[in-house]
């Protein structure tokens, strides 16, 4: 069962689990609520579930069906490479996490790997996983973050120090140290940076 409020993704998807030997789409779902009652009436072996839904997230839905099939094996499929949806997935007992940038191929051996019951989702990949992906900024001071903050709403270096209340050379000392705190050369990659955590959350409301 494929869950996606996007036809276009489940569409290409089902192409793609339809063609491989041995595997059938029993159901397509687009929300939560959907999801729910078709995997009731269907009763799927594997379901591929994105995380965001319209009226929740694929984890509630995983959740919810595995309290009456909880023989039912899920695979999260998403856009988002993010270590909190991850531990949620397996918190959930979802057997894998892929993401959407994979090829088609992939995504069938993961189904089939996990119909044959394996999981390949577990706590060592999370660990090994945040190991990683430490947050380069939990080393700056108060100052220096309020500084990465400032950047990423665009200002200026003038700006920020009027804004801070405090001379501009004390902003560009801020930004040499956070730089080098961060593993990063220019300013342009501070904003970039900033900007891509805002846009990361997988929780996010629908449509944002």
């Amino acid at each position: 069962m494929i869950v996606d409020d996007h036809e276009v993704v489940r569409r290409g998807i089902a192409e793609v689990v339809e063609r491989a030997e041995g595997m059938t789409v029993s159901a397509e779902a687009g929300s939560v609520a959907d999801g729910v009652r078709r995997a009731g009436l269907v009763r799927p072996q594997v379901m591929l579930v994105d995380l965001q839904l319209p009226d929740g997230t694929g984890i509630d839905l995983i959740r919810q069906v595995h309290a009456a099939q909880p023989e039912a094996k899920a695979v999260v499929l998403t856009s988002f490479d993010d270590d909190e949806a991850l531990a949620a997935a397996l918190d959930a007992g979802a057997s894998a996490y892929l993401l959407k940038s994979v090829r088609g191929a992939e995504i069938t051996d993961v189904i089939r790997a996990v119909a044959a019951g394996r999981t390949l989702l577990d706590e060592r990949t999370i660990t090994r996983r945040k190991a990683g992906h430490e947050d380069p900024t939990e080393n700056l001071t108060p100052s220096e973050l309020r500084v990465l903050d400032l950047i990423g709403e665009g200002l200026s270096n003038r700006e920020i120090a009027e804004r801070l209340g405090v001379a501009e050379k004390t902003v560009k000392n801020h930004i040499t140290s956070l730089l080098a705190k961060m593993g990063l050369q220019r300013r342009t990659q501070v904003a970039a940076w900033v900007a891509s955590r805002k846009h990361s959350g997988w929780r996010a409301e629908p449509g944002h």
